[in-house]
């Protein structure tokens, strides 16, 4: 289980003194002084062994698949049941397998420090994780029906959405709910703020209900309509003043949620993902600077805009089974993408600095 490069074509040079690169041309310099110029290829913008790479070993579906806080490793969860950790540089080697789910794990996310993680299975339970040893720390158990969605905090706050119809919140210090909070259907997505005092939840009714942590109990301090479909995902922007959202309706929307935001909170739009009759919960997910946005689709590719333009910058295409979760790499311009083929592509964009 490892990862495989693209082949590149062979070639053959003059023997030569010197060598330059330049803007993709390879200026090649005799001892006579004469020079030669052939294309090298776009310049490589990350530390990836080859400009694109394949990782595979599920056996299953990658439903989820994100990047560590430092870079070096990504998660991936898969309906085998199984979570594996793999190298980014390098060979991209599977290091890790975390055993444990007795069905698909739905999403998975990574602790802020980086040395723990979550995952939401259908089987009923959430579980945390080290990610140094791949053994299983803490099983959070409560729901009654498959575990859609989690997401933890920065602040010992952790969520999860069920299609029991309730999200429950968690210490994820301890195994016991600290909160129940009831919908009327049931609840497919969830994404908590950094601080841990918001919560949102994403429905089968295509509504937003967001929550104020703080209050013991009460209704949704407000509810944001738009999507007419349900709702698939949702992610926080790393500010925390936008909440970007994905639905079955095929629209990405970006909702401003700062709590003094007045008139309509749907500020963008974000179309071509799609979504088909697998009604996948697709992830959507930020860029680390907050200027690009991505998404997985159901037609195979992989989709990234511009957040202030809400232009498509790629749609990359290399799957052959409907996209389920595109990631970005903290540090470097390279995206993650896994999906219904079983495979996982790692691929360098270019830099935006």
């Amino acid at each position: 289980m490892a990862g495989a490069k693209r082949p590149q074509g062979s070639g053959a040079l003059v023997a030569t003194e010197k060598k330059a690169r330049t803007d993709g041309i390879l200026t090649t310099t005799s001892g006579s002084g004469s020079t030669a110029i052939q294309a090298a290829g776009p310049l490589r913008t990350s530390e990836l062994l080859a400009p694109i790479m394949l990782l595979t070993g599920h056996a299953g579906p990658v439903l989820s698949g994100k990047f560590s806080p430092d870079g070096r490793h990504m998660l991936s969860g898969s309906q085998d049941k199984l979570l594996l950790l793999w190298e980014v540089f390098g060979e991209c080697k599977n290091t890790l397998t975390f055993r444990g789910h007795q069905n698909a794990v739905l999403e998975v996310h990574w602790a802020t420090s980086g040395e723990h993680v979550y995952s939401a299975s259908a089987d009923k339970t959430v579980m945390l994780w080290d990610a140094a040893s791949g053994a299983r720390v803490r099983t959070y158990k409560g729901h009654t029906a498959l575990v859609n969605s989690c997401c933890p905090s920065g602040n010992h706050v952790m969520a999860s959405a069920s299609d029991d119809s309730t999200a429950r919140v968690w210490d994820d210090r301890t195994r016991t709910c600290q909160r129940v909070i009831r919908h009327p259907y049931p609840c497919t997505a969830v994404s908590v703020g950094a601080t841990g005092n918001q919560l949102f939840t994403g429905c089968l009714d295509g509504i937003i209900r967001a929550y104020d942590l703080r209050k013991t109990e009460g209704g949704p301090s407000m509810a944001l309509t738009g999507h007419q479909d349900i709702v698939a995902s949702m992610r926080l922007s790393p500010d925390g003043n936008f909440l970007l959202s994905n639905a079955m309706d095929n629209t990405v929307r970006c909702w401003d949620v700062k709590p003094y935001a007045s008139g309509d909170r749907c500020v963008k739009v974000f179309l071509g993902a799609q979504h088909s009759y697998e009604r996948g919960l697709i992830k959507c997910n930020w860029s680390p600077s907050g200027n690009q946005v991505t998404c997985g689709s159901a037609d195979n590719f992989v989709y990234v805009w511009d957040f202030a333009t809400q232009r498509i910058l790629y749609k990359l295409p290399g799957h052959s089974g409907s996209v389920n979760e595109v990631d970005f790499h903290p540090t470097q311009p390279i995206i993650g993408s896994c999906a219904n083929d079983k495979s996982i592509y790692l691929g360098e964009i270019r830099s935006t600095n």
